[in-house]
């Protein structure tokens, strides 16, 4: 076994507790968040690794100290693990503009206050977040994360550490050979199954190029690049942004946990429809899909604001 180590630098201010905490339920075999310490299987582009992430600084002085694992004979560079793990936990995002904006907002204000330092990770690829998003669809988040493991660990390829089994996320190679049967194995419906096998066949002939979506200036033409696919609509799409991309341009209006937390601390509890949220989400521009994940955690981590409901003038204009 080869262990480098490296220290990583992000943009302040980050806290990385606070970042990494939504992990804190993950498999220490694919991806975990545990006793301080951030574990994930990254492929590199000669190999897999298992890095290994803690803080060694503070929110506003923030260092990460990177432990990266491989087989004795293994090639991946500490120096290509670093970038990964930069662009993974999107270290080098700097939040001070967001903040700026959401200075504007009563209710975002308090979260962002609360929230101070809080990063939102990334997939390794934007086929992972396509494929995760898609078992996602219509069922709860606990069970489509079981389903996710089933998936990963069996497709997915191994990396042997000390006597123990990691996985990464499958390469759509892997998923492209499969049949719908295997996969309705693990618990995905026969049409999920479907989208999962025929998007994987899309990516590995290179009908589509996913990763270059990350480029295009328009968000309205990754969404209708996504939801050219069949089994994407504007909800899975606008979740790959945020969550493959890293582009905050879009909100899942469409998704009910969403809508929830909205609904408990912008609307004081009154149901919140798509529409609200989109006209909600206007006044944040670029930053609706950071927001839109500030809220999440805050309802998540079961943050209470001290002022509740929206600005004077939203809930003037929505009483007229």
């Amino acid at each position: 076994m080869v262990d480098q180590v490296a220290l990583l630098r992000p943009v302040p201010p980050y806290d990385f507790e606070l970042s990494a905490r939504i992990f804190a339920d993950g498999d220490e075999s694919f991806r975990s968040y545990k006793d301080g310490t951030f574990s994930h299987v990254i492929r590199g582009s000669r190999g897999l690794a298992l890095c290994r992430v803690s803080s060694t600084g503070s929110v506003d002085s923030p260092e990460l100290r990177l432990s990266t694992q491989l087989h004795r004979g293994g090639r991946s560079g500490a120096g290509e693990m670093v970038g990964k793990v930069r662009t993974l936990l999107n270290l080098d995002l700097d939040l001070r503009p967001f903040y700026k904006m959401a200075a504007k907002d009563r209710v975002l204000s308090t979260l962002t206050h609360g929230l101070r330092g809080l990063k939102s990770p990334t997939t390794g690829t934007v086929f992972e977040a396509l494929i995760d998003s898609i078992v996602e669809q219509q069922i709860s988040l606990n069970v489509a994360r079981t389903f996710e493991l089933r998936l990963i660990k069996k497709y997915g390829e191994t990396l042997r550490i000390g006597g123990s089994t990691y996985y990464a996320f499958p390469l759509p190679e892997a998923l492209a050979e499969t049949e719908p049967g295997d996969l309705r194995g693990l618990g995905l419906n026969t049409r999920k199954a479907e989208y999962v096998r025929d998007i994987a066949k899309a990516v590995a002939s290179g009908d589509i190029d996913l990763e270059g979506l990350r480029n295009a200036r328009n968000a309205e033409k990754v969404i209708q690049e996504l939801t050219s696919l069949r089994g994407v609509g504007r909800w899975t799409a606008e979740l790959v942004m945020i969550r493959g991309m890293a582009r905050f341009e879009a909100v899942p209006a469409d998704d009910l946990g969403v809508r929830r937390s909205i609904s408990r601390l912008f609307f004081k509890g009154r149901p919140a429809t798509a529409d609200m949220v989109r006209d909600l989400a206007n006044g944040w521009g670029n930053w609706r899909g950071l927001a839109a994940f500030y809220v999440i955690v805050a309802d998540l981590y079961g943050m209470d604001l001290r002022q509740r409901g929206g600005s004077d003038g939203r809930e003037s204009k929505r009483s007229k």
